[in-house]
């Protein structure tokens, strides 16, 4: 079946703003009514959400699809729907049987899984405690994101994306009711509230995928637990999986029990990590669901001159739309950060009657400086959802594994090495570098096996793409440079003002894209040679 990227991945994208955006609400609420580095409160809470939010993006976004998709599409496309839905109740029971006992023996043993998280809390009593009440409570989460990853897999493979996608809602809507509801309480009450609200969404997100599987004549049922070939064979993709589609979220755990060291470093870590979020999952993510069952596949086909070309424009689509948000965060990372966490914070917040952001200038300083990081990796991050897939879709999850243990092991030494010196920066950069080296060693990988082959239109596109950013940079320094008088003329509102100045910029950017030749909307109907 012929898949046309473009409208999928607008599918996919659309819905996926949509929640972003609530996620920015989200992010701004918490921020505003908890704060950063000043309040021991928020450092716990996002210490404690960083696993199950990592386990999120691992089964709902990565490494679950890469072992998964391949083996159900194999059972659809060669054995029929019966023998597909069996397969996919085996594995239910099987992750049901596993995630039940990993979740008792991380509520048993919360204390001894949050050092491993935060190990610089142990010298602080009540950020440790709170860190490990909300691990408790948020840790169930876990194992509700990983009936979902199942759940979306299987809708994915049938080229469903609009449930998957639109689920993470649920989560942003049940945190920013938690935070509203109690926006006037104890901050510790706060975090509590938000924890609970964590849990509450994964049990909607279930609720909406279980009901999306089910309309397709997908409603799993129980069985018995058995190692059957099929579920011995997910196992085996699935362990090297894990690691190489999340070998960044895994550096992102490595870096946090780093700057866990330093007060505040996790909050402004986490929500740096938010903000350049957006981008990675509107484009990195979402071209990665859509592309990972096309490239299965069209490998399963034996398509493969079809399935290079679609990691051809895949680049060349992310990198049109990742390169100018890579440029805006390395321009404007505190500005945004300010306006966002602060300014638009406390106007937010005077409306439910909280006087003010508990988020300060300082903490919009230190977020920004991990942004502007962040975004100098920000293609790496989206090209790696773009060269995995490649591999996973021919059932091999070991050679990238190899890879991302590199990439591991290099962030840890370039973070601890750095982080003396330079504090959570050294984190931020750790991770970008080690993202970079990834990238580089998937694409090498690609090309020695003549799988990944760049086209000379992709070259050039890239170039400019390139000159098309760099145009886009050289028009946020000059806007920076009148600010204030962009906030006086709206309403003395600096967020207002980066928002204009942000609209402004992708103006710009697309009248140079369109005059350099770096985009051209015909070329993206469709990225079937026969479509």
């Amino acid at each position: 079946m012929s898949g046309n990227l473009f409208k999928s991945l607008a599918t996919v994208s659309g819905m996926t703003m949509v929640s972003r955006v609530l996620g920015f609400v989200r992010q701004i609420l918490i921020a505003g009514v908890i704060g950063a580095g000043g309040n021991p409160v928020a450092d716990a809470f996002w210490a404690a959400f960083r696993l199950p939010n990592m386990f999120r993006r691992l089964f709902a976004e990565g490494a679950f699809h890469a072992a998964f998709i391949p083996l159900f599409q194999g059972k659809l496309v060669g054995e029929g729907k019966t023998e597909a839905k069996a397969f996919a109740e085996e594995v239910l029971t099987a992750l049901i049987l596993v995630l039940t006992l990993l979740t008792a023996a991380v509520e048993l043993a919360a204390p001894l899984f949050v050092y491993l998280i935060a190990a610089g809390f142990a010298g602080d009593p009540e950020k440790f405690a709170l860190t490990t009440l909300y691990t408790r409570i948020m840790f169930p989460y876990l194992m509700m994101m990983s009936l979902v990853g199942l759940m979306s897999g299987m809708l994915n493979s049938l080229n469903r994306f609009a449930a998957s996608a639109g689920a993470p809602l649920a989560l942003n809507i049940c945190l920013i009711i938690a935070i509203l509801l109690y926006a006037n309480a104890d901050t510790e009450i706060t975090g509590m509230a938000a924890a609970w609200g964590v849990f509450a969404g994964g049990l909607v997100q279930f609720a909406i995928l279980a009901y999306g599987a089910a309309r397709q004549g997908y409603f799993l049922r129980l069985r018995m637990p058995r190692l059957t070939p099929g579920v011995k064979r997910l196992f085996v993709l699935g362990a090297p999986g894990f690691i190489s589609a999340g070998a960044v979220q895994i550096n992102l755990i490595i870096g946090t029990n780093i700057a866990s060291r330093e007060p505040g470093a996790v909050s402004w870590l986490m929500n740096a990590d938010q903000l350049y979020q957006l981008p990675l999952a509107v484009i990195g993510i979402a071209l990665a669901v859509v592309l990972l069952p096309m490239l299965s596949r069209r490998v399963k086909e034996g398509d493969e001159e079809g399935a290079a070309r679609a990691i051809n424009r895949s680049l060349e689509i992310s990198a049109l739309l990742c390169f100018p948000a890579a440029a805006a965060f390395i321009i404007m990372g505190a500005p945004i950060c300010d306006a966002l966490f602060r300014g638009l914070a406390s106007d937010a917040l005077s409306i439910f009657g909280v006087n003010g952001s508990a988020f300060t200038e300082h903490d919009a300083l230190m977020t920004g400086s991990a942004l502007a990081i962040f975004g100098w990796g920000l293609p790496a991050f989206v090209w790696h959802k773009i060269f995995s897939p490649a591999f996973f879709a021919r059932e091999d999850t070991k050679t990238p594994m190899n890879y991302a243990l590199v990439a591991i092991a290099l962030n840890t030494v370039l973070a601890l090495i750095l982080f003396p010196r330079f504090g959570f920066l050294a984190v931020a950069f750790s991770t970008a570098v080690a993202a970079w080296v990834q990238v580089g060693l998937l694409a090498r990988g690609l090309h020695l096996r003549k799988q990944f082959q760049p086209e000379g239109r992709l070259a050039a596109r890239l170039l400019r793409i390139i000159a098309a950013s760099a145009g886009l940079a050289a028009f946020l320094v000059y806007a920076l440079t009148h600010m204030e008088t962009i906030a006086g003329i709206l309403l003395d509102r600096e967020w207002l003002a980066v928002i204009a100045i942000s609209v402004a910029g992708m103006g710009v950017y697309g009248a140079l894209a369109l005059l350099l030749g770096a985009a051209r909307p015909s070329d993206y109907k469709t990225i079937t040679g026969s479509a």
